[in-house]
């Protein structure tokens, strides 16, 4: 196998590790880009194992990434939400814990992590890489990967979003959802909206979104109906294709207009309703979902 052939076999890996670590798409790809610069310029005559030593690589990047996307955050403007992606789950089974960790929710649960806590929770808990291997990746000891790891569980899982429905029933609420929404209709809002439903929308100082998160289901069932009935960025509801979408590991909407994307919605369902809504529309963050790139799980 040739040098190209061995990163290529790898690549989606390299990004999802990647993606799940900085919680973006372009940044993402540049790292992976960085690992391919890496391996394609350095000696490697001791190499038995392409693969950890390829995501050691991309996970270092990721892991000096990291530093300065924290410190662009601290400035944004309005809540920072990772960038949504277009996914594929083959089985829906066997990839329903890939499909929790990719998901909105969970990626803003592992911004609260430390670099280093995110990089062991991720590389173990989602993907199954020893103690041994992560060590090395991260250049710490066995024991304090184990230290990392004990921490980044208890805190991911106090903060995890729950979820207690399958694909199939999160896809109908958000389906009623969507037409409820699109409809204006404040009553059948209220109906799958939980009480205490939380809605966070990242427009980034560049798309019209509140600069706050929005609590309780008449609060947002009021701003989903406002948004319907007036013109979003210049452009009447009547004039948006607004269609279902797997983004992220579960059921989303992608709303379009003169063939680009300008917002996606996701949504938590506990008990039946909308417990979070995850709305972005931030230009920048919509960039992945215009070239068509998606993850398969």
């Amino acid at each position: 196998m040739t040098d190209e052939e061995a990163f290529e076999a790898n690549r989606e890996l390299l990004f999802a590790v990647a993606y799940r670590m900085l919680g973006t798409v372009a940044d993402a790809e540049d790292a992976v880009q960085d690992a391919w610069l890496r391996w394609s310029a350095a000696p490697r005559p001791d190499v038995a194992q392409p693969r950890a030593y390829l995501v050691t690589t991309v996970t270092h990047i990721a892991l000096n990434r990291l530093q300065s996307a924290r410190a662009r955050r601290e400035a944004y403007v309005g809540p920072w939400l990772p960038e949504p992606l277009l996914t594929v789950t083959p089985d829906a089974a066997d990839r329903a814990e890939l499909a929790e960790s990719v998901s909105l929710a969970m990626l803003v649960v592992l911004e609260s992590l430390t670099p280093e806590e995110r990089a062991v929770f991720v590389l173990h808990e989602v993907f199954g890489f020893p103690h041994a291997e992560i060590a090395a990746a991260i250049g710490r000891t066995d024991t304090s990967v184990r230290q990392l790891m004990h921490r980044a569980r208890e805190h991911v899982q106090a903060r995890r979003p729950r979820f207690d429905v399958d694909a199939g029933q999160q896809r109908e609420v958000t389906e009623r959802f969507l037409a409820a929404a699109a409809g204006g209709d404040i009553d059948q809002l209220m109906t799958v909206l939980a009480p205490d439903v939380i809605l966070i929308a990242d427009g980034g100082g560049k798309a019209r979104a509140p600069l706050r998160p929005i609590t309780g289901a008449a609060k947002v069932a009021r701003l989903m109906t406002a948004v319907a009935r007036r013109p979003y960025m210049g452009v009447e509801i009547s004039d948006m294709t607004i269609e279902m979408a797997e983004i992220n590991g579960g059921p989303g909407i992608v709303a379009t207009a003169g063939g680009k994307p300008i917002a996606t919605i996701t949504t938590i369902v506990a008990g039946g309703r909308i417990s979070a809504i995850h709305v972005v529309a931030s230009p920048d963050k919509l960039r992945g979902l215009t070239t068509g790139r998606t993850l398969t799980l």
